[in-house]
């Protein structure tokens, strides 16, 4: 897989050239992983911390990323979405087993305008839209019954017309301050790359690190 991958052997190589970027780099890990990936290529652990400070940590779906950041959408009253509102920042980290490989960003969080909220929110299976509107996220369901009593309810009430965005559901986009690239070499002797800006303004610079 590396042999046919110019950006991973270069950084196997430390052979770095001006032209390699971030998020080009970026999108040619996950095409790798695209067709590597028994399931999810896209999964990505979100680090987020509460209003005591206390981290949390959980698995989503990556849905677009281009040079202004890195987008996934939930329930803003879920406990991830009060997070990341009440922090404005968060981590990511992609890891692909198959490839031996890492990635992990870190930087601010801001909501992504309504209309693209609306525009993915359309792209997604009536049952998941109707989902969005039967699920408490986070908060105590007492029985499945419950949630399955909610689903047949706005089910009945969407049906034969489109199931609109709720209002508490939308999405975020991470735009970061750093990205770490990390491929597994022999002996734990890994190569682990950084690009860091100080803001989205500023060029990246690039620092190998020890492994």
């Amino acid at each position: 897989m590396t042999k046919n991958n110019p950006s991973a052997k270069q950084l196997t190589n430390g052979d770095f050239t001006e032209s390699m970027k971030p998020f080009s780099l970026f999108g040619e890990w996950l095409e790798d992983a695209t067709r590597s990936e028994i399931n999810d290529p896209n999964a990505f652990s979100l680090s987020t911390v509460d209003a005591d400070g206390l981290p949390n940590v959980r698995v989503l779906l990556l849905k677009d990323f281009d040079e202004q950041g890195f987008v996934f959408y939930t329930n803003y009253e879920s406990a991830k979405g009060q997070e990341l509102l009440f922090a404005g920042k968060a981590a990511m980290c992609f890891h692909w087993k198959s490839l031996r490989r890492q990635i992990r960003l870190r930087g601010a969080v801001t909501p992504v305008d309504p209309a693209e909220a609306d525009a993915y929110y359309q792209s997604r299976p009536r049952e998941s839209r109707i989902g969005a509107w039967a699920s408490q996220q986070s908060r105590p369901l007492e029985a499945r019954a419950q949630l399955e009593k909610a689903v047949v309810d706005f089910t009945a009430k969407f049906e034969g017309g489109d199931v609109p965005r709720p209002a508490h559901w939308s999405g975020f986009r991470l735009v970061p301050q750093s990205i770490e690239f990390w491929h597994d070499r022999p002996f734990r002797l890994h190569d682990r790359v950084v690009f860091s800006r100080e803001s989205v303004s500023e060029e990246w610079t690039k620092q190998r690190l020890y492994p």
